[in-house]
């Protein structure tokens, strides 16, 4: 036969797309195939976590339940009050938790405790207090900050609650700075809010001394003008002139009224809440503009339990409550600064209507000369004398009320309570055995999954016949599950990283090899694994496949075995086979026959023999093996040569099937040569030893010298029950098994 005949035209590389899926049971099973390592880490890690139980100082911690609710307004006049104080935006309560947990807080507890250095706060003996202003100052601030170390605020959800918290190695003193950092809490409130009405106060009492003093220069001037010009009493109903000026001074009286309420309008509008004054300004527009960012922010908190906050809906719900932020903001600068404009427009207007008063006073009164001057200016100097009582009584009236509500404050009226007092702990909060414990545990089972799963990826060898097929893109022939005791061989001789067995122990019950099995034990899971590799190779292709190579990506893959096994099992069909040991560098054949290597394929392709001669039988029935031969100093140069060719055509002539064994494809290039000659290649891989760079490096050397690949045979697999080959498996293994002991019997 011609070498045209012998050679098949290299089909192309299939292209399949590569899909990937995620198997739970996948990862489940090589989470429990190493499942020593993740005890040893769990074991790790929950001693570690009872050691840190053990070598951890008792705390305790003492709580304290607090209400903060809205204030109520500060009433001072029967109008509207400039003082009241609504807690209407959502800045307020993080604001009062930051204030509990603030040093300012924490100095008074120092000081209202005469802490110092002593109580157990870990201080150096020479933070004692007593020393100048300024070093009091600043060891005050250490040890308040001392103190914060202990305090944790945590606000309930959904209420006005708030409990504070303090930790301590002492049970007695966590309860006692508990209760104190709440009792200064209330006392700071109640001093802050004491403070708008101390000032009030001060201004109302300064304005009465002024006008009692005023008062009693016009009574003065008053009696002295009226000694002097001998009036005891006018009658100012009959002349007009009075009666246009008594007009005017009740309307001065008013305008001055008027003017100081605008005054005072105007300079307490700064200390009134901006969203307040924006809301009276609006009519109540920033009120809705409120109760709809709550509403959006309320329906974000709700969904955010659910869905995960980069969820399209859930952006655009935050980019709504972002936009109706700005929206609010806009609308209480705006409405603030109308209100600032027109607070500061009335005011003008009301100075300018007293100074225009005043000017048309001054012009009646120059009218007035002609009239009684002593009737003008006696009756003028009593219309004063009675605003300025009228003013007096206004002033009293609204000190009164300011006094009223000081010493509502001075009887420590607060809208802070405490709800619960904190009491001595009687269990140490820290450390907890049960959290130390459920912490090293968990952590240890995540830690281990974690190293197992980088374990996993950072190994770069196949593992399984699905992973083969996804990364060669080629038809897998056929899974050869492993049954040696060990991973340091693959067979009985010792060349390529195989192990050494005689044959003799190849019928024992105790060891096992691969080479023969189908022979030695037909009804074994790994002989009916070859028969499916029979099966799989005689339907994957229309055309006559006889001449058959057999190579590997590295040695140790188990190429010599799967040809030494697919003969066996081709021979069992009653074709006759010809094994040829096409490893010239280092054969194995001859060991696993147990026959002689002193002639072989060496011999003929050196022209000193004749194939007929080179030919032995073997115990197999119909199964022929042709040696390699001895070592020849160039084995590439004789399997690339005519002879070879001719050998090659020989026994395809003689022999139903020729399967010839090749050196590994990454080690030297015979195998190469020799499938280029072939029908096909079938590829061996050893299972969690080829590594994939390899792997690819080997299909890719063959496709491009234009071999064929029929496919693969992933050798040495452990299977497990979970997956598809595993299954396969274990049935197959049961079912040899109940054949075999069914014989025995």
């Amino acid at each position: 036969m011609s070498t045209g005949e012998v050679m098949l035209e290299a089909p192309e590389r299939p292209h399949r797309p590569i899909t990937s899926s995620f198997d739970m049971r996948e990862y489940l099973q090589l989470i429990i195939s190493r499942w020593r390592l993740l005890a040893i880490v769990v074991a790790l890690t929950t001693s570690i976590a009872l050691l840190h139980f053990y070598i951890t100082p008792a705390e305790y911690r003492a709580s304290t339940l607090l209400q903060i609710e809205q204030r109520s307004p500060l009433a001072l006049n029967d109008e509207s009050n400039p003082y009241l104080e609504a807690f209407l935006t959502q800045k307020y309560y993080p604001t009062q938790y930051e204030l509990l947990r603030s040093r300012g807080i924490a100095e008074r507890v120092v000081q209202s405790l005469d802490l110092g250095a002593d109580l157990g706060l870990d201080s150096p003996p020479d933070l004692a207090l007593g020393g100048s202003e300024a070093t009091d100052a600043t060891e005050l601030a250490r040890l308040a900050r001392r103190l914060l170390g202990g305090i944790k605020v945590t606000p309930i959800l959904n209420t006005e609650l708030v409990r504070l918290s303090y930790t301590s190695s002492d049970p007695e003193r966590a309860a006692e700075l508990a209760n104190a950092f709440a009792r200064e809490y209330i006392s700071w409130s109640i001093e802050s809010r004491s403070d708008v009405v101390s000032k009030t106060s001060t201004f109302l009492g300064i304005e009465l001394q002024n006008v009692n003093e005023e008062l009693q220069q016009k009574e003065k001037q008053l009696e002295e003008y009226s000694r002097l010009a001998d009036i005891v009493t006018l009658d100012p109903a009959s002349n007009p002139t009075l009666q246009r000026l008594d007009s005017l001074n009740g309307q001065l009286l008013n305008a001055q009224g008027a003017l100081r309420e605008k005054e005072a309008r105007s300079r307490d509008l700064p200390e009134l809440p901006r969203d307040r004054v924006a809301d009276d300004e609006s009519n109540g527009l920033i009120t809705e503009l409120r109760r709809e960012r709550l509403r959006k922010q309320a329906d974000y908190d709700a969904k955010l339990q659910i869905y995960k906050p980069d969820w399209p809906a859930m952006v655009e719900l935050k980019a709504a409550i972002e936009d109706g932020e700005r929206a609010y903001s806009q609308a209480v600068d705006k409405h603030y600064a109308d209100a600032e404009s027109r607070y500061r427009a009335e005011y003008s207007a009301a100075r300018s209507q007293v100074r225009r008063i005043e000017r048309e006073i001054d012009q009646v009164k120059s009218e007035a000369m002609d009239l009684s001057s002593a009737s003008v200016e006696y009756n003028n100097l009593r219309m004063e004398i009675e605003a300025r009582r009228a003013k007096k009584d206004d002033i009293l009236r609204q000190l009164s009320a300011a006094n009223t509500s000081a010493r509502m404050f001075r009887q420590r009226e607060s809208n802070v309570r405490v709800v619960e007092q904190a009491l001595v702990p009687t269990r140490s909060f820290r450390p907890s055995l049960r959290l130390d414990l459920g912490t090293g545990v968990s952590g240890g089972l995540a830690l281990g999954i974690g190293l197992i799963l980088l374990l996993h990826f950072l190994d770069r060898t196949i593992k399984t016949p699905e992973e083969m097929e996804k990364l060669l893109e080629l038809p897998l022939l056929g899974v050869i599950p492993d049954v040696s005791e060990t991973s340091k061989g693959y067979g009985l001789a010792g060349y390529y990283g195989y192990r050494r067995r005689s044959q003799a122990a190849l019928a024992g019950d105790s060891v096992r090899q691969i080479e023969l099995l189908p022979a030695v034990h037909p009804r074994q899971a790994v002989s009916e694994a070859y028969r499916s590799l029979r099966t799989a190779l005689l339907l994957s292709s229309a055309e006559k496949l006889n001449l058959i190579s057999i190579t590997s990506a590295e040695s140790g893959e188990g190429k010599t075995a799967t040809a030494a096994n697919l003969g066996t099992v081709l021979a069992q069909l009653g074709k006759r086979v010809l094994l040829v040991d096409g490893d010239l560098r280092k054969p194995r054949m001859f060991k696993v026959f147990e026959v002689s290597n002193r002639a072989g394929l060496v011999n003929f392709l050196t022209g000193s023999a004749q194939p007929e001669g080179l030919i032995l039988q073997t115990n197999v029935d119909n199964l022929f093996l042709c040696p390699a031969g001895p070592h020849p100093p160039n084995p590439s140069e004789l399997l690339a040569s005519d002879r070879m060719r001719a050998f090659l055509s020989f026994a395809q002539a003689n022999y139903d099937f020729v399967i010839v064994d090749t050196p590994p494809v990454l080690a030297v290039t015979d195998a190469v040569l020799v499938g280029a000659m072939c029908h096909g290649v079938i590829l061996c891989f050893r299972a969690n030893k080829a590594a994939r760079d390899d792997l690819q490096t080997c299909r890719d050397r063959l496709l491009r010298a234009e071999v064929r690949i029929l496919g693969t045979v992933l050798n040495r697999y452990a299977p497990t029950r979970s997956g598809g080959y595993g299954r396969r498996y274990y049935y197959y293994e049961s079912y040899g098994e109940e054949v075999e002991s069914s014989s025995a019997a």
